[in-house]
């Protein structure tokens, strides 16, 4: 997207220091992963992570679905960044339950959820598309349905994310140019300059690529969010 600067989700947070220092670095979004994961956390953490980040200082957001992109960046104009629920494989109740427990502001559905699942979830949904090799852009774009801003993540098997594998930032493009996408898959600081100019994604989301030895790396941290939001304006 021209112009404007690409929106940031750092995901797999674990702590909430990193949560306030992501924030503080100009994330967007942060991500807390209940699917099954080695960045998986209890209600406990989750909780922590939402008191750092202030969530639970202010009454919830009124229930409802706003599933547009320009619904996202009216929460984010309220309350930056955005509190991210990743989930995979849950049924609904439990993860509505948990968003309104942990005041997330945002529910990922990283499995193979139904897409009208969307609808049921009381908070905006991001819908994780895992793009398998060969597909076309054709037919990701066919996959995507109403209720949810998607997610397209290449697909590994028996992983929900978080793997370091590279999508095709050419396929991506061209998903993008018809729909606002989050862009997943592999990007790191190093890369996520040319993935936007390339693509032009509405946001990136990264994990494993800014973590040093399993850990989230600050420096990384910064480094990619200063990559990624300075690629919308470069020549």
């Amino acid at each position: 997207m021209i112009g404007r600067p690409c929106l940031v989700k750092i995901c797999g947070v674990m702590e909430p220091q990193h949560a306030r220092a992501a924030a503080a670095l100009g994330a967007d979004f942060v991500g807390v992963v209940f699917a099954p994961s080695r960045r998986q956390v209890t209600l406990g953490q989750a909780q922590k992570i939402a008191i750092a980040l202030g969530k639970l200082d202010r009454p919830p957001e009124p229930l409802g679905a706003p599933v547009t992109t320009d619904d996202v960046e009216r929460l984010l104009g309220r309350s930056r960044p955005l509190l991210v629920g990743v989930f995979a494989d849950q049924d609904v109740e439990t993860i509505n339950t948990i968003a309104d427990q942990c005041r997330l502001d945002i529910v990922q559905l990283s499995g193979s959820e139904p897409w009208d699942m969307c609808f049921q979830v009381r908070r905006p949904v991001f819908k994780c598309l895992k793009v398998r090799p060969g597909q076309t852009a054709a037919e990701v774009l066919a996959a995507i349905g109403a209720g949810a801003v998607p997610l397209l993540d290449p697909y590994v098997e028996g992983a929900y994310g978080g793997t370091g594998r590279t999508l095709d930032w050419d396929l991506a493009a061209e998903v993008a140019r018809q729909v606002p996408i989050v862009l997943a898959g592999g990007l790191t600081p190093d890369n996520v300059a040319e993935a936007v100019r390339r693509v032009r994604p509405w946001a990136v989301d990264v994990s494993s690529g800014v973590e040093t030895d399993g850990a989230k790396d600050m420096e990384k941290v910064r480094a990619f969010i200063l990559a990624a939001k300075g690629a919308a304006t470069a020549p």
